[in-house]
Formats: C-alpha cells, structure tokens, sequence
C-alpha cells in the first residue's frame, strides 16, 4: 500500500508539473486588421508598424493607454534650461543579444530615424532641431533651438535601436530579422508577410516579467473572417471589430469588448500644388486645369459629404463627425470648429461660382484594408460627391502600395488627386497632426511629412511654429486652435469623422482600450 500511494503521488506530481509548465508556455494569438509595413522601427510613422514593434523596441519615453507619458528606457529627466533637456537612461538594460543599452544607442537612432531611405512616412519632425550630446553612458543632454514643451512627446515616438546591430543593416536587414535587436519585453522571430509577426518572451527584460512567452500577430484583413476566427477560438483577441458586429460581440457571454475615441481622424487629403492633377479631367474626358487648387471647390467637396450618414450606415455608430484634426476634449482643438454640415445645394452653388457648373470626373484613391471600412467609406464619398456633379470613381489598393504612391509616386512626388487617409496624432494633442497634414513641408526640419497635398499657408506655418515653441500650455493650446480654425476655413483637407476603435476578447481576458490605437500583447492580461 505505501509503495503504491508512493507511486500515485509520484504521478500527480508529475501531471501537476505538466499543467504548471503548460500555464508557463501560454501563447497569445492576436488577429490584426493591418501589419506592419516593415520591421524597421524607423520605416514608415504609421500605427499598425509602431503597434506592432512596440513588443520589440524600446522608446524612452512611454504612453499609457490614455495617452499620459511614463518612463521607459529614460529613467528621469530634467530641463538645466529652457533649451536643454538632460535624460537620465535606465542602468542594467540589455539589447536581445545581450550587448548593453547606452547613450551611444540613443545618438545612433538619432542619426538613423530621419534618414532611412525611401521612407513613405518619416519620423524626421521628432528628431530635427534636437541635437543629443553624450555626458556619460547613461546620460543625454537633447538641445534645442528654442524651447521644446514637445520633447517628452516626440521622444514618445521614437524607438531605440542598437547601434552595434543598425551601423550597416538597410531595412531589409530588419525585415529578415537580423538586425530586429531591440530591448523589448519581446524577441523578434518570425516575419512572413501577409500572414504573421511572432515575438517570444525576453527573460532578460529590465521591467515586469513578460505575461506570454510567445504572442503570433495573425492578419486577417477581412472583417468578417477577423471575427470568425476569434468566435472559433483561432485567434484570442481582435483589433477593428467590425462596426456592424460590435453590438453582437458585446452580447456574446464568451467575449469581452473593450472601446476606446480614438486621436485618429479619417480625412481627405486633396491635390493642391498642381496646375493639372492626374486624375481629374473633363466630364469629357479631356484636359482640366486643376480645380483643387481653388478654395470654393475643395469647400464644395466638403458641403457635398454626409459625415453623419457615413457615421450612422457605415460605421454602425462607432466613429464620430470630424470637423478638425482631433476629437473635442484633446488638448489643442478649436472650440469654434463644428463639422461642415452636409449642403449638396451649397456646394452645386460653389461649383458654379468656380466656373464648374458641370462639374467634373475624379478618382478617389483610397488603402483598402487599412482603416475599418476604408473602402466603404470611399465608396459612400464617391456617391455623394457624384450627386452635386462630380463624376467619381473609387480605385482601393494595397496599403503598402497605396502610402508609396500616394508619398512619392515614382517621380518623387504625390501621385493621386484626391486620398481618403487616416492620421494618429502622435503626441496627444493636434500639434502633431498640424505638423505632418498640413504645414508647408519641409525635409530640413520634417514639417509636413505626410502632406501628400502639398497644402501651403504661411500662416498656418507661423501659428504651428510658434505652438511648439511655447511653454505655455494655455497659451500654446489657443495657437493650436488658431491654427487649425485657419487650415480647416481654407479647407486645407477634408475632416470626415473620428474613430472609435473597438477589441474584441475571449472571456478571462482583459485589455484597456487605447486612444493610440495600439494592440499590445503586453497589455492582455488574465487567465
């Protein structure tokens, strides 16, 4: 009898072992609606890439998920003056191949981000006019021109690669994942595009032990499969529920669903710097001087949209009528500004005052799979920009191959005529979005990184200018507001609505809904 209760306890040790150890192998499976464009952290300023690699790279500065900054890589800070900001880096931090994390790092990324060729979207306006001096290893001075109250901010953007990794490696070496070494909670291994990233658990991380010892990025860009996958159990979590799918998933007893406004807005970015856009002609075809280079005409475009159609019958309620570059309540917005409302009669009228009574033929060029219900939304456009004259056609590509052309084409400048788009302010409040959508660009300094319309008002240039440079936050959130009444009253693009990102979860999961609209592995927790 001993030897046999001897022999039992011995195999429930053994299966209690096993149950602890498959506990301690739990893996994470999260469906995405987009994935990254690329594994360089320093690519393409776009969120599903700095989502994505957040699980690998380390910025030193930190945003929670309401978008307030915490520590990171940079353990303090202090300003000497009102020009420098001295960064104390966390000791003891190690890169995944266990070299050391140092200042050199840091100056490395500074050399690196704003200069990474053939970049869609760059993360120059974080780092140009900042220049970072070595005190020691651990400490940074970043010095500035002017007063800087966006440094922590911008700093919030950027990530950390390694210098003794990044010396030589091109993207592509990022994308192979021999040179995708960061300091993250998570090790890069595997990357096959259009299908999956997958990053394993870091014992080594400086912080809190890491939940999951391994998480799988799945894409599935197709809505409806999205949510099939996690009601089948395939996937754990989802990104971008379906908008007409929320209220369902909020009654299924075996989900969560967790809902976030987001700092995103859904806009339209117009051809201005043309004297005749590519696709814009005659409603007979034939040649037209470009019409969006005239005020009355981009307004009319804007009176011709439905925002609160497009909100009610495409996005099942889960976005809200956009009327500048962020959501009332973030710090920087115009109190004045309201959504234009929806007048297809004022818009025939300001069509006919800028000689285009007959309107004309366009094609709008949309990502199709980006943004939740992108090419619906560019489809609803479309017929209602048709019905005040404006013969239109919806051409949806690839996101990766959309930004492309949509950047630089193959001549070096924006293709398209007329994009439906999206912009994640990066630091919380409307500063960022002024800065890349619709201040004159400039590569000296990063302005203007993502105007593919090439919009232009000294202005508006002069009020954004003087918002980063003041300290003030009273005083810098009325020439943000200022800035944007001046850009959104000469139409300078077309504000369409707001966001509200929706995840979807199984039961015993938690996550907290992120105004960023990042999907982290690092923040689920449970079970």
């Amino acid at each position: 009898m001993a030897g046999a209760r001897q022999a039992l306890l011995v195999v429930l040790f053994v299966l209690a072992g096993i149950a602890h150890g498959a506990a301690a192998t739990a893996d994470l499976r999260i469906g995405v609606l987009s994935e990254p464009t690329s594994i360089d952290p320093h690519f393409h300023n776009l969120t599903p890439n700095d989502s994505a690699l957040s699980h690998i790279f380390e910025r030193l500065v930190a945003a929670d998920e309401k978008g307030e900054l915490i520590p990171a890589l940079a353990q303090s800070w202090s300003q000497p003056d009102d020009k420098t900001w001295r960064i104390k880096l966390r000791p003891g931090v190690l890169w995944h191949d266990g070299a050391p994390f140092t200042a050199d790092d840091v100056l490395f990324t500074f050399e690196r981000a704003p200069a990474v060729p053939d970049s869609p979207s760059s993360y120059a306006s974080a780092i140009r006019g900042r220049t970072v001096r070595k005190i020691d290893d651990l400490t940074i001075d970043i010095v500035t021109e002017l007063p800087d109250p966006l440094m922590l901010n911008n700093l919030s953007r950027i990530m950390i690669v390694s210098r003794g990794r990044g010396k030589n490696a091109k993207t592509a070496d990022y994308n192979s994942g021999k040179a995708a070494i960061g300091t993250g909670p998570y090790k890069f291994a595997e990357f096959v595009p259009g299908e999956r990233l997958v990053v394993v658990r870091n014992d080594a991380y400086w912080g809190d032990r890491p939940r999951w010892d391994r998480i799988s990025l799945k894409q599935i860009a197709d809505d409806g499969m999205r949510v099939a996958a996690l009601v089948a159990g395939d996937v754990d979590m989802i990104e971008d529920v379906p908008t007409a799918q929320v209220n369902r998933l909020k009654e299924d007893a075996k989900l969560e669903v967790v809902q976030a406004v987001t700092q995103r807005v859904i806009y339209l970015h117009m051809d201005q710097f043309r004297d005749s856009t590519p696709y814009i002609t005659g409603k007979d075809g034939a040649p037209l001087a470009n019409p969006l280079r005239d005020a009355k005409v981009r307004l009319a475009l804007s009176k011709a949209i439905n925002r609160d159609a497009i909100v009610a019958r495409v996005m099942g309620g889960a976005a809200i009528a956009a009327g500048q570059f962020l959501a009332p309540g973030f710090f920087g917005t115009s109190s004045i500004l309201k959504p234009t409302a929806y007048d297809p009669e004022g818009a025939r009228k300001l069509l006919a005052e800028a000689g285009l009574a007959q309107g004309f033929k366009l094609t709008l060029h949309s990502p199709a799979g980006r943004y939740a219900n992108d090419v619906k939304v560019a489809q609803a456009v479309a017929q209602m920009l048709q019905r005040v004259g404006i013969d239109t056609v919806v051409e949806a590509l690839a996101p990766g191959q959309f930004f492309a052309r949509a950047t630089s084409g193959d001549k070096g400048k924006p293709e398209f005529s007329v994009i439906l788009a999206g912009r994640s302010s990066g630091t919380g409040e409307s500063s960022d979005s002024l800065n890349a959508l619709v201040h004159t660009v400039n590569p000296a300094t990063g302005a203007g990184a993502a105007n593919r319309g090439r919009y232009s008002n000294r202005d508006v240039d002069t009020l954004i200018e003087g918002a980063q440079g003041t300290i003030d936050d009273a005083k810098r959130a009325q020439l943000l507001g200022q800035a944007s009444l001046l850009a959104i009253s000469d139409t300078a693009l077309i504000p369409i609505y707001y966001p509200v990102q929706t995840w979807a979860l199984r039961k015993g999961l938690t996550y907290k809904a992120r105004a960023d609209e990042f999907t982290l592995g690092t923040g689920v927790l449970g079970d």
